[in-house]
């Protein structure tokens, strides 16, 4: 509202971010029977503010779709599937502990903000994860939370009405200085971050992410959200982070069904998106962050046990976990992507050695 743009506009964003944000969960998992799931870049949607001020509504749509062209023709040209078997496995597993670790904090910040809430979810996670290994803890979490966010009249009032608005075509407009400002910054935003913690995510759940499947797919999602004004719709890391952790079923091969569920949701909500946000934004902001933070866990474990059990590497970990903790932004790329940069930039210069090991094992198992 406060960058000029109508109720009407916004809806209609929020619908394509969400709607084909949703088909990407549903038609990955079902496909590739991992919990690949899409949504779209917070990190974007913070980028794209910034610059409402500065070109008109159509010229960022314009630049969402060169976003989303950009990253179809990083994906068909198979770039990403070297980089990813390139860049050392520590280090990737470095930048999600550091990209994911916040999450965990947030627990720490939300008790302190609304301890009798956060502490009746902390207190419903324990329960049934101790008592009922069957049921995920992030629902006891959210029921004992809810349950004590009713006792303590902490929701919010719902404003406004909750009619339903119908989402609207926008039109791009082509401008070189917002390609260049918001465009290109937006796709390196969705490979560097959103698909890189995706991938290192499945990776330290022991799947086998498809590296140029999951990166063209976010392009043609970012092709397919901005004709509703969307920013883009993509292969999303933090809920993938979540989809694939055990808090989604103690067996792998079956948490794939997460990732369709929050498919369905994702859809739902944005066909309704009017209705809502309204509702979802009476809920307390705190017990989001706890239920959020307590789905990381199984990954964080993964992530720091990846990035430092094995001798190899760890300077390069300990330089990309550092640097995706530091929350750095160049270029308007957030720290993601320069946490990978930075942590073989350190192992080139510090842990040559490293490489050498890694090409003679690869080189090994290639000759039997």
């Amino acid at each position: 509202m406060e960058a000029g743009l109508s109720g009407g506009i916004i809806a209609s964003w929020i619908f394509g971010v969400y709607v084909f944000g949703g088909l990407i969960s549903f038609v990955m998992g079902l496909y590739y029977k991992q919990p690949i799931t899409g949504a779209y870049s917070i990190p974007g949607a913070v980028l794209v503010v910034g610059a409402l001020s500065d070109y008109s509504f159509g010229q960022m749509v314009g630049a969402f779709f060169s976003a989303g062209l950009f990253v179809l023709l990083i994906g068909v040209t198979g770039i990403v599937r070297k980089a990813a078997n390139w860049i050392p496995f520590p280090i990737v597993m470095a930048m999600i502990a550091g990209a994911l670790f916040r999450f965990g904090t947030g627990v720490v910040d939300a008790a302190q903000a609304l301890p009798i809430v956060v502490g009746a979810a902390i207190l419903g996670y324990v329960v049934l994860q101790v008592f009922v290994k069957t049921v995920p803890g992030v629902m006891g979490a959210l029921v004992f939370g809810l349950v004590a966010a009713l006792a303590t009249g902490s929701f919010q009032p719902i404003e406004g009405d909750l009619a339903v608005t119908a989402p609207s075509l926008v039109a791009p407009e082509f401008s070189i200085g917002a390609i260049l400002a918001v465009g290109l910054p937006l796709a390196l935003l969705v490979i560097g971050a959103e698909n890189a913690q995706s991938m290192g995510v499945l990776m330290a759940e022991g799947y086998k992410p498809p590296f140029n499947a999951m990166t063209i797919i976010s392009g043609i999602g970012g092709l397919l959200s901005p004709l509703f004004g969307g920013h883009n719709a993509n292969i999303a890391g933090p809920m993938t982070a979540i989809n694939s952790s055990d808090q989604a079923g103690e067996k792998k091969e079956g948490r794939y069904a997460a990732a369709v569920v929050n498919g369905v949701l994702f859809v739902l909500f944005g066909v309704f998106a009017s209705v809502a946000v309204a509702v979802v934004s009476s809920l307390p902001s705190e017990l989001t962050a706890a239920l959020a933070g307590l789905a990381m866990i199984g990954v964080l474990l993964a992530s720091f046990q990846g990035a430092f059990r094995d001798r190899h590497f760890q300077v390069g970990a300990l330089v990309s976990l550092v640097i995706a903790m530091s929350g750095l932004e160049i270029f308007h790329v957030s720290a993601p992507f320069w946490a990978l940069v930075g942590g073989v930039v350190a192992s080139a210069l510090l842990e040559r050695s490293d490489f050498r090991d890694r090409a003679a094992a690869e080189g090994a198992t290639a000759s039997r």
